[in-house]
């Protein structure tokens, strides 16, 4: 019996076009929540979660479309958000990100992500299939957390728009990486988001 947690990335949204903090998908993210949800097919969901900020709310939404059986709720814990400042063991090469981060965003960030932990993060019974639908460095945190790698390693872990992301964990084992930021389902023109693009 498997606990299986799909992380998806929102699709590209206006922001990268228009300078938005937050808005719509744009026709190209439309394309890539769909594609995602043709690859997601033939999973049975128990759960479908995604932020509340409209990017991630709309790929929910298309991805609802495309498979009737899901019902996607919004869940605040999955909300885009700093998870730590700079720490004694962070490089140096990261401290311009954080000039433009406040003291209470990062202690908001870090008490997000403590408690996201502590409600995605729990076994259960039989075989679930949960799908998180949220942000980059959401994403970043939940890998960070199941590899157990130091706290600043999440800066490190990037995610392409609609990239998939799973995690698992069997009963009595600990959570695993199946796989991370997988991109099969996109083809090479919808690979966005990521800081540099490979060219496989």
């Amino acid at each position: 019996m498997t606990h299986y947690i799909y992380l998806v990335r929102h699709g590209e949204h206006q922001d990268a076009e228009h300078g938005l903090e937050d808005g719509p998908l744009s026709p190209r993210g439309e394309r890539q929540a769909a594609l995602l949800a043709d690859r997601l097919s033939g999973v049975p969901f128990d759960n479908v979660w995604h932020s509340p900020l409209a990017r991630a709310a709309e790929t929910a939404r298309i991805i609802a479309e495309r498979m009737p059986a899901v019902q996607p709720q919004a869940h605040a814990l999955l909300f885009d958000c700093v998870p730590t400042g700079m720490t004694d063991e962070t490089p140096s090469v990261f401290e311009p990100f954080f000039g433009g981060v406040t003291e209470e965003q990062i202690e908001a960030g870090k008490a997000q992500m403590a408690d996201a932990m502590n409600e995605f993060l729990v076994r259960k019974n039989g075989d679930v299939h949960d799908l998180l639908i949220t942000h980059n460095f959401v994403i970043a945190w939940f890998v960070r957390e199941v590899l157990g790698a130091p706290d600043w390693r999440w800066m490190t872990l990037n995610q392409a728009h609609c990239g998939l992301t799973i995690i698992s964990q069997r009963q009595g084992r600990p959570w695993n990486l199946i796989a991370h930021n997988d991109l099969a389902h996109l083809p090479f023109e919808l690979r966005t988001g990521l800081p540099e693009t490979p060219l496989v």
